[in-house]
C-alpha cells in the first residue's frame, strides 16, 4: 500500500461507526419530535377556545363533510357535494347559538347532608338572573353521582329566580358528589357546545346502616387513671417494688424512711399505667368477601364500633388498607367510613397489613379486626403475634345470612356476625 493510504477499517470499527451514526440520528429524531410535539402544544392551546366548542358529534359532522367534498372533487359526485355542503352549513347556521352571555347564581342545597344509606335525600337547584337584562333559556347540567341530570331554565327577568328540586339515590353507603352545575349553550344537534361552570361540588354523606350498642360493649377497660401492665419502670403512680439507688436515679424517687433503716439509698419502682387505647381495623380486600352486601356488613360492623368507643370517651384508632378513618367525633367517623373502598392486592397477608398500619400508633390494649369470611381463619389469628402479650386481640369475621357466634382459638377470641342485628349480643359477650 503506497504511503499516506489510511489504513483499512477492520469489520468491528465500521460496526462502531455505523451505531455512532444511528445514535445520533436517533438523538435527532428524538429533538425533533420534541420540537414538533410543543409546537403542536402551543397550536392547540392557542386554538382551544375555539375548538374546545366543538363537540364530538361536531367532530364527526366536520370529518362526514371533508370526505363528502373530497369524494365529489375526485370523482365528480353532485350528490356528495351536496351532502358535503350541507353539513358544513349546519356547521355554519350552529354558531349563531353559542354567541350571547348568561349572568346567572346558581346554588345547590342538599337536604339532609347526611343521610343513613336508605333513607330519602333531595338536592335543590336555584337559578337567579344576577344581569339587568331578561335572560334568553337556558340549559343546566348537574351530574349527581354516576348520573346527570338536566333541567331547562325559562326565561328569567332581571332578579328572578327558578328552582329545581331532584331526588338522590341514598340505597347504597357513598360519597355522592353533586355538581358542579353547568350552563350549556348550543344548537338543537349538538354540533357545538359552550359550558359555562356555575358552582363547586356538593357531597352528599350516605352513611352506613349502624348498631346501637350498649356502653362499654366493646370490650374495653374504662378508666380514670390507665390500665396497670407488667412493665416496670421507674416514674407513673402504681407502686410495685424498692430497689437499690443507681446513678442517675431522680432523688424524688428515694423512699427515704427505708433509706434510713437499711442504711442504704432506695428508690421505688412502679408499673406502667396505660390509658386504654383500641385500634379498629378492617380488611377490605375484595377477595375476602363473598358478595357486595358482605362487604357492607363488616363496613357497618366496623363502624358500629367505632361509633360506640368514640361515645365511650376511648381513644380510637380505625384503618383501613387505603384509608385511616378520622376519629374525633361520631360524624366524622361514620362520614370517612362512607368513602371506603375494596382495594386489591394492597398487602400480602392480613398480619402484613395490620403490621404496617399500626406501627405509628401508641401501643393498645384492645386489638378488633373485622374480615369477610372468605379469609382464613389463620389470617385473623396472625394479627395475635403483631402485638405484646398485654394486648387483647379480636377477630371478627362477617358472614351475610350466617349463625352469630363466639369462639376462642388460641389466644384470640373470634367472632363471627351474620347479621347486623347480632353485633350487640356479641359485643355484650366481649368483655375482658
Amino acid at each position: 500500500m503506497s504511503a499516506g493510504t489510511g489504513a483499512p477499517q477492520t469489520p468491528s470499527q465500521a460496526r462502531i461507526a455505523v451505531r455512532a451514526v444511528a445514535r445520533s440520528l436517533a438523538a435527532s429524531a428524538r429533538s425533533l419530535g420534541a420540537t414538533v410535539a410543543r409546537a403542536w402544544r402551543a397550536v392547540a392551546d392557542f386554538c382551544e377556545p375555539v375548538t374546545g366548542l366543538v363537540s364530538t358529534t361536531g367532530w364527526l359532522v366536520l370529518a362526514a363533510a371533508a370526505v363528502s367534498l373530497v369524494l365529489a372533487w375526485a370523482f365528480g359526485w353532485i350528490e356528495f357535494a351536496f351532502l358535503g355542503f350541507t353539513l358544513l352549513a349546519a356547521v355554519l347556521v350552529s354558531i349563531a347559538f353559542v354567541f350571547g352571555r348568561m349572568h346567572f347564581a346558581v346554588g345547590i342545597e342538599l337536604q339532609p347532608a347526611r343521610v343513613v344509606a336508605g333513607e330519602r335525600a333531595l338536592g335543590r337547584l336555584l337559578v337567579r338572573n344576577a344581569g339587568t337584562a331578561p335572560s334568553a333559556p337556558a340549559r343546566i347540567e348537574l351530574p349527581v353521582g354516576a348520573g346527570l341530570a338536566e333541567f331547562v331554565v325559562p326565561q328569567l327577568a332581571a332578579g328572578d329566580e327558578h328552582e329545581e328540586l331532584f331526588a338522590v339515590p341514598t340505597n347504597r353507603r357513598a360519597v355522592i358528589v353533586a355538581g358542579p352545575a353547568i350552563s350549556v349553550r348550543g344548537d338543537q344537534l349538538g354540533i357545538l357546545r359552550r359550558t359555562v361552570r356555575w358552582t363547586d361540588p356538593v357531597e352528599l354523606f350516605v352513611h352506613p346502616v349502624t348498631a346501637r350498642l350498649r356502653p362499654s360493649a366493646a370490650g374495653l377497660v374504662r378508666d380514670l387513671e390507665g390500665e396497670i401492665t407488667k412493665v416496670i419502670t421507674d416514674n407513673d403512680i402504681s407502686f410495685h417494688a424498692l430497689r437499690a439507688y443507681e446513678p442517675g436515679d431522680a432523688l424524688r424517687n428515694v423512699h427515704w424512711r427505708t433509706s434510713a433503716r437499711t442504711g442504704q439509698l432506695m428508690v421505688r419502682q412502679y408499673e406502667e399505667t396505660r390509658r386504654s387505647q383500641l385500634i379498629l381495623v378492617q380488611s377490605t380486600e375484595r377477595a375476602q368477601y363473598a358478595s357486595d352486601d358482605e362487604f357492607e356488613l363488616g363496613v357497618s360492623v366496623l363502624a358500629s364500633i367505632g361509633v360506640q368507643v368514640i361515645r365511650d370517651a376511648t381513644r380510637l384508632a380505625v384503618v383501613t388498607e387505603r384509608l385511616g378513618l378520622r376519629t374525633a367525633t361520631p360524624t366524622v367517623l361514620l362520614d370517612d367510613s362512607s368513602r371506603i373502598e375494596p382495594v386489591e392486592g394492597a398487602y400480602p397477608t392480613m398480619r402484613d397489613f395490620v403490621r404496617e398500619s399500626t406501627k405509628r400508633l401508641p401501643a393498645p390494649s384492645v386489638v378488633i379486626s373485622v374480615g369477610g369470611s372468605l379469609l382464613p381463619l389463620a389470617e385473623f389469628r396472625s394479627v395475635e403475634t403483631v402485638f405484646g402479650s398485654d394486648t387483647q386481640t379480636i377477630a371478627i369475621r362477617v358472614e351475610d345470612g350466617a349463625t352469630s357466634s363466639l369462639t376462642k382459638v388460641a389466644g384470640t377470641t373470634v367472632a363471627t356476625v351474620g347479621s347486623l342485628g347480632d353485633l350487640p349480643r356479641i359485643m355484650r359477650r366481649l368483655r375482658p
